[in-house]
């Protein structure tokens, strides 16, 4: 071959040269193929520097037209077998077909360059979310070039639906273009490491969306509660100013605080009344204490009364007719040492246990009786109505004129123990506030009706310069 001469623009074996053996395929032809173009090669250098060529003569190459196929080279006869083609014949065909095949592979690998490359910045962007100083790159990633973590919008929900739709987003994205890859791109022309690479960074980068998608719907859960949380707070305080506010505006808590109120029932009748709130539980012991300011005559009626299903006088103070003040357990009675129709304030207090039915009356905090088998043994029943200023004689109702309280009453408190008698005095003489455990005098804990109103109350200590 080195020894090649030009023929019409043809390279054309040295006579006598062995010929190689012609095949069909195009991979047989390629070492023919290859000698050509070493021929090419080594021709040129015996032209240029070998000793044994003619001085001034050089081979020269140039392209002929396939149709060309009479002129050049004259190639040992090869037999034809079946109508086969000749060898030179033949060597083009494989020529054009290497030339096709070159060109395809040629094609594909640039884009398969392209997808990888392209691949290869996007896993490489979104692994940077594992680096210490790559967490603005992930979050810039996900926000499309904007950093969104940095500048919230003032709606927590809708920044946490923004990032959770572009990340599905960008999940999709990422399904799409492994989809593409494996439509478009021959894995068997990848090799098996980068193959293997690219599935698993896939499977990384898929495994950290569902986290991030599972912790910012954990966010959004948390914020959802916590505003709901604080609405309901907010709704349930501005409902009790408005209460306290359409109280004030209606003129029934004109008091320096809950407790410092009367109740004022001015005429004797069987429509004037207050109603507690609040009932009793089964009680073994009771204390009352209240400041009464009344003048009637005869009698000052019933300052309270508590009834229960089956027994309309389970507990009652009353004054009526020429009688002296008496206390009703269970319809039992019980006379009290008690003078208070002069129509000055005074503060009244009444003890009573089951325990062989012993009471106590004081009047100005000091004791002026005691007694008992006042209903000895019997427990109050609860579950009653406690009415202000009438006798019951059937729960909450069938009110008696004749037993009416007229006049004043405040602090009107009620406790399930005995008191002491040092704390009764202290009561009394204005230097201790005891609100009762069970019964407090609250503004709020006492309705009037039929006429009876609330009023300020004198001071403690106004109320006992009037003794």
């Amino acid at each position: 071959l080195a020894s090649s001469c030009q023929r019409g623009g043809r390279l054309c074996p040295r006579p006598g040269a062995p010929s190689e053996p012609s095949s069909r395929s195009p991979a047989g032809m390629l070492p023919v193929v290859a000698g050509l173009l070493l021929a090419v090669a080594a021709g040129g250098r015996g032209a240029a520097g070998d000793p044994e060529s003619p001085p001034g003569s050089r081979f020269v190459c140039t392209s002929l037209p396939l149709d060309a196929a009479g002129a050049g080279c004259p190639l040992p006869p090869v037999p034809m077998q079946g109508g086969a083609l000749s060898p030179e014949e033949e060597l083009k065909a494989t020529v054009l077909q290497l030339r096709e095949t070159v060109l395809q592979q040629k094609e594909t690998i640039g884009s398969q360059r392209e997808a990888i490359r392209e691949l290869t910045g996007k896993l490489s962007r979104c692994e940077s979310a594992d680096g210490k100083s790559d967490t603005g790159t992930w979050k810039k990633e996900l926000g499309r070039g904007k950093d969104t973590m940095g500048d919230l919008p003032r709606d927590p929900a809708q920044v946490i639906d923004q990032l959770s739709r572009t990340m599905q987003t960008l999940k999709d994205r990422l399904e799409s273009l492994e989809h593409q890859l494996r439509a478009n791109v021959s894995y068997a022309a990848l090799p098996n490491d980068l193959r293997e690479m690219l599935q698993r960074r896939l499977g990384d980068l898929e495994r950290q969306l569902l986290s991030k998608v599972a912790e910012l719907e954990d966010e959004k859960s948390l914020l959802h509660n916590e505003t709901s949380a604080h609405r309901h707070r907010t709704e349930t305080a501005l409902n009790a100013l408005l209460e306290r506010v359409s109280e004030l505006e209606k003129g029934n808590s004109a008091f320096k605080s809950p407790d410092e109120f009367k109740v004022s029932l001015p005429l004797r009748t069987n429509y004037l009344y207050g109603k507690v709130k609040k009932t009793l539980p089964e009680l073994y012991a009771f204390t009352v204490c209240l400041w009464l300011r009344s003048s009637a005559s005869p009698g000052i009626g019933t300052p309270f009364s508590y009834a229960v299903p089956g027994q309309a006088n389970e507990i009652v103070l009353i004054e009526w007719g020429n009688n002296p003040i008496e206390l009703l357990i269970n319809d039992k009675v019980a006379q009290l040492p008690l003078f208070i129709s002069d129509g000055k304030w005074h503060h009244v207090c009444i003890t009573w246990t089951t325990r062989d039915g012993m009471w106590e009356a004081f009047q100005d905090g000091e004791k002026l009786g005691t007694g008992e088998n006042l209903a000895p043994w019997h427990p109050i029943k609860p579950g009653g109505v406690l009415i202000l200023g009438q006798e019951q004689d059937t729960v909450g109702g069938r009110f008696d004129a004749t037993q009416a309280f007229v006049g004043e009453m405040s602090q009107f408190n009620i406790w399930d123990r005995v008191l002491k008698a040092e704390d009764i005095m202290n009561i009394a003489n204005c230097s201790t506030n005891m609100p009762g455990n069970i019964i407090p005098w609250v503004d709020n804990n006492v309705d009037v009706f039929g006429g009876a109103t609330k009023w300020p109350v004198e001071t403690c200590e106004e109320r006992l310069l009037d003794l």
